[in-house]
């Protein structure tokens, strides 16, 4: 069993309905993350979920911190998220730095991993931001400076590519629709283990004593559809990353 921090992958939607000379604004926290906390959990895992609006406060500032984890997710959260406390937005004052402590810890030892979106590596209009961060330094691919995503609202599929990895163990060659990813580009001393439209669908490395891995699809709606999600390969793919990432397999 590993203990796993998924932080963001989760919004609030507001909106305003006009009923005639009347309106009634109101809001609603969604959860994207729903698919995988189930999944990690039916695999024995202890998921921990950070939903987005609390990552700026609540996320770990210290290597200590980080240390209650085996592994850290960063799913559809942007870099701002986790550089831009309240000490340091609105007052300030100093704070860590949480890039370059994520940075460290896996170097030291830990698990990160990202999954895509529209928060994700660089992101809607290069909003996510994490191109020439500590992050980037570590994940198994380089990060384009610009807006990466591939909408393929026609579905595009996954393939693995056939490397023998504990992460792909027992997964099938072609996998189920996905609606959309990031273009990026594994690094010189990354596994490709699978690919999408011929880019980069699932990469990993080793980065000293540390793992990263990078799933450049989503992990909920929209781009990884119901197809995606409730394929059995979802849960063991899930399941056997944060077992590698962890130290585990």
């Amino acid at each position: 069993m590993s203990r796993v921090l998924i932080a963001g992958e989760s919004w609030i939607n507001a909106s305003t309905d006009y009923k005639g000379y009347d309106a009634f604004p109101h809001t609603q926290l969604e959860v994207g993350a729903t698919p995988l906390l189930e999944a990690l959990s039916l695999a024995g895992h202890e998921p921990v979920h950070l939903p987005s609006h609390a990552v700026a406060t609540d996320f770990p500032a210290t290597l200590e911190e980080l240390a209650d984890y085996d592994v850290v997710i960063l799913s559809d959260i942007g870099a701002n998220s986790l550089l831009l406390p309240p000490q340091v937005f609105t007052h300030a004052r100093p704070f860590p730095n949480r890039l370059k402590l994520l940075s460290e810890w896996v170097r030291r030892g830990g698990g990160l991993a990202m999954a895509g979106g529209y928060l994700s590596f660089q992101g809607f209009e290069g909003k996510a931001n994490y191109h020439a961060t500590p992050i980037e330094d570590v994940l198994p691919v380089d990060i384009h400076p610009y807006d990466d995503r591939t909408e393929a609202p026609e579905g595009v599929y996954g393939e693995l590519t056939g490397v023998e990895h504990p992460v792909t163990d027992g997964l099938e060659t072609h996998w189920p629709m996905l609606l959309g990813y990031q273009r990026l580009i594994a690094k010189p001393d990354s596994e490709l283990l699978a690919t999408i439209e011929s880019h980069p669908l699932l990469v990993t490395r080793l980065v000293g004593a540390g793992r990263t891995l990078a799933f450049a699809s989503d992990i909920s709606p929209h781009w990884a559809p119901e197809e995606f999600t409730s394929w059995p390969g979802y849960g063991r793919l899930f399941d056997q990353a944060v077992a590698w990432l962890a130290g585990k397999a």
